[in-house]
């Protein structure tokens, strides 16, 4: 789907989202491309919060990574719409307050960007820093969820 952001493809595997990628080639083998509910539903549900109507999603989320990284991104998705947190933050809440670097790690790994919201995710020093799209989509997606009016130069 095109977006503001760029190209979304989405990728399902047994009825559950695993992967969101932004301009990128799909890098998964034995892909088939075929509509079915579940992909409709986050299209939708992508448009929706891209146009700022949408604050939750509710589709099944299944990435794939290694215990930590998941644990990372459950504790990701915590994080309100509109609100941020900061890398060690994020480490304090998982119980393992010296992993700041590693959180970051598993920030720039996240498979499913936006609907698992590592953009939500700061510096210690209050900078948009580290963003696997791009600061410039980082920053984006925090002015949309304080519905500021913002526009976005892509090079």
């Amino acid at each position: 789907m095109n977006t503001k952001i760029g190209t979304i493809s989405i990728i399902e595997e047994d009825n559950v989202i695993i992967a969101v990628e932004i301009n990128k080639k799909v890098k998964y083998d034995e892909i088939q491309v075929k509509d079915t509910p579940i992909l409709k539903e986050t299209e939708k549900q992508l448009k929706e919060y891209l146009e700022g109507t949408r604050k939750n999603f509710t589709v099944p989320l299944n990435p794939k990574g290694t215990k930590f990284m998941k644990e990372v991104w459950t504790a990701l998705q915590e994080i309100p719409y509109g609100e941020i947190r900061t890398y060690r933050q994020i480490a304090e809440r998982i119980g393992k307050p010296k992993a700041a670097r590693a959180v970051g790690m598993a920030n720039h790994r996240n498979p499913i960007p936006i609907m698992i919201p590592c953009h939500r995710v700061i510096g210690a020093n209050g900078k948009l820093v580290g963003y696997a799209l791009g600061i410039e989509r980082k920053e984006f997606l925090l002015r949309l969820e304080k519905e500021e009016k913002c526009t976005m130069l892509l090079l």
